[in-house]
């Protein structure tokens, strides 16, 4: 039989079934006290609300600093120095200069790793959304509201680092919409998309090429795959022009067949049918990548994209853009149509200016984008109106350069793909490198 004291104590240690059972630490329980019917209190602390972490979203428009929170941004991926330079990959001094550099603002390597994630969120979102039907300045806006957003634009602090590359077709280059531009993107194009990104004035330079028809499908794997390999040839005092030949080899061992055309690279079997009409898939030979420079995207070095015999040598520290362009045409680009990109000149030589509109628009140029490429409907952004005439004369009097788009043969296809790489004391760091390209 059980007591009425027994019934008491078995009755408070029922649970009900539709709660949980909260579990209590043994510092939250106080002494019983002395109160109605003896009964034991217990106290438990509120628990400390866990902070959500922040999640981008979609599209990305979350700056990234409120998501990689303790200011460190992802790695590129490595790769390790061949031949002559495998021992840098585990040299003691080599690794404190490493130390040294991250250690320095000026010189640390998560501005351009910051840059880079960036750019890797902003094209995913632009592979998900881009169609054909969209005009060229949505994709442009697309991409650079993306851009602004997640770099947390800051004047020349951090921000857009060149306009975006939207080329079509035999257009290879440095083409982007200007206002009131009407193009349309249609299914059987092929769209170049190059941007730019840059923290602290590290640019990140990278492109790819998308299609919506398998057409092209080969023009465009031969063309990453050149990239990819003047990538792994990069390194420290490896000469540019054997660069250029590996991407040449590469390129041009590819095929494509077009509506019952075969453009045949230069390992291409003597087999096919005499019917076909045969061209060379080429590396565009007048066009190359480029050293980058501090708020310079072309710094003074160029890799060509066929064999030459420059023996300028890459060096450490140095930051690369490794970029490569194959074509169903003639291999070599024009300056054709209307131009949209400019940038101010490095060192330009003081000129006289006659129109006062080009010493005011000047000033916002240089206020504006100082030495970083920019385009006119950056220019209509800053508030800029009726320009083109104060434009013209700063590019006659070498200031400013323009930068016309590139084009080759009408009825020819063009294809990019691009990666910065930084050659740092130790390894090579692909920094642009994700799991698209």
């Amino acid at each position: 039989m059980i007591s009425k004291d027994e019934k008491q104590v078995e009755q408070k240690n029922i649970v009900p079934q539709d709660h949980e059972e909260e579990d209590v630490e043994d510092d939250d329980v106080v002494e019983d006290t002395p109160g109605a019917g003896e009964e034991t209190k217990k106290k438990k602390k509120k628990k400390k609300s866990k902070k959500k972490k922040v999640q981008q979203s979609d599209p990305p428009r979350v700056g990234l600093s409120k998501i990689f929170t303790n200011g460190v941004y992802p790695e590129g991926e490595i790769q390790p120095y061949k031949n002559d330079n495998a021992w840098r990959t585990t040299s003691e001094e080599k690794r404190y200069d490493e130390r040294m550099a991250m250690e320095d603002p000026e010189i640390t390597y998560q501005s351009i790793r910051r840059a880079a994630e960036v750019h890797r969120q902003v094209r995913q979102s632009a592979r998900k959304y881009i169609r054909p039907g969209m005009t060229m300045t949505e994709i442009a806006n697309l991409i650079e509201d993306g851009s602004r957003a997640l770099v947390e634009e800051n004047g020349l602090e951090s921000g857009i680092g060149f306009p975006t590359g939207l080329s079509l077709n035999h257009c290879a280059a440095h083409y982007t919409p200007n206002a009131g531009d009407t193009n349309i993107l249609q299914s059987g194009d092929v769209l170049k998309i190059d941007i730019g990104v840059h923290v602290k004035g590290r640019i990140v330079d990278s492109a790819f090429t998308l299609n919506f028809e398998p057409t092209y499908d080969k023009l465009i794997e031969a063309v990453r795959a050149a990239t990819d390999t003047g990538v792994r040839e990069s390194g420290i005092d490896v000469r540019l022009g054997e660069i250029g030949g590996a991407i040449q080899e590469t390129m041009e061992s590819y095929e494509v067949e077009v509506d019952g055309k075969v453009y045949p690279g230069i390992h291409l079997s003597s087999n096919i049918s005499d019917s076909f009409d045969k061209f060379l898939v080429k590396s565009i030979g007048n066009l190359s990548g480029h050293s980058i420079g501090l708020y310079q995207i072309h710094g003074g070095k160029s890799v060509q994209l066929v064999k030459n015999d420059d023996p300028t040598k890459m060096e450490e520290g140095e930051y690369f853009a490794i970029e490569t362009f194959g074509s169903t045409g003639r291999g070599r680009v024009v300056e054709s149509g209307e131009c949209s990109h400019y940038a101010k000149i490095i060192d330009a030589p003081r000129a006289p200016l006659r129109l006062t509109s080009a010493k005011s628009l000047l000033k916002s140029i240089s206020h504006n984008f100082g030495t970083l490429p920019f385009c006119r409907r950056y220019l209509d952004r800053v508030g800029e109106s009726k320009y083109l005439l104060a434009l013209n004369h700063l590019v006659q009097q070498g200031i400013v350069q323009d930068y016309p788009p590139l084009c080759d043969a009408k009825g020819s296809m063009t294809a990019q793909f691009e990666h910065t790489i930084l050659l740092r004391p130790t390894v090579k760091e692909v920094i642009s490198r994700g799991d698209d390209y």
